[in-house]
């Protein structure tokens, strides 16, 4: 069982922002194509650490979390079992799941 550790702020960008790729240079889909996906499809484990940046707006965070999966075809139960989000704000954690719970209907 392998575990990895994403930290948003010092593995993507210490600011994230926007949803898509048309958005600039840190969007939610940059982060989920190029650094979630690939480490949930080498790990069994992936915490995601989001303290050290400016904040983060709801369109990059649905993107990249709810994005699993629309575009990643995960379920909310695999994800449950894996995908482990650290933060020092415990709002970031609850609109995630959210997130992922709502782009499953």
């Amino acid at each position: 069982m392998t575990t990895k550790l994403i930290s948003i702020a010092k593995d993507f960008s210490p600011f994230p922002a926007g949803r898509y790729l048309t958005d600039g240079p840190f969007p939610g889909e940059a982060f989920r194509d190029q650094v979630l996906l690939p480490a949930l499809k080498a790990h069994s484990d992936v915490t995601v650490d989001l303290d050290g940046t400016n904040g983060y707006g709801s369109s990059f965070l649905e993107e990249a979390f709810g994005g699993l999966v629309r575009k990643g075809g995960y379920s909310l139960a695999d994800l449950k079992r894996r995908l482990h989000i650290k933060s020092e704000r415990q709002s970031y954690e609850v609109r995630i799941w959210n997130y992922i719970a709502d782009a499953v209907h």
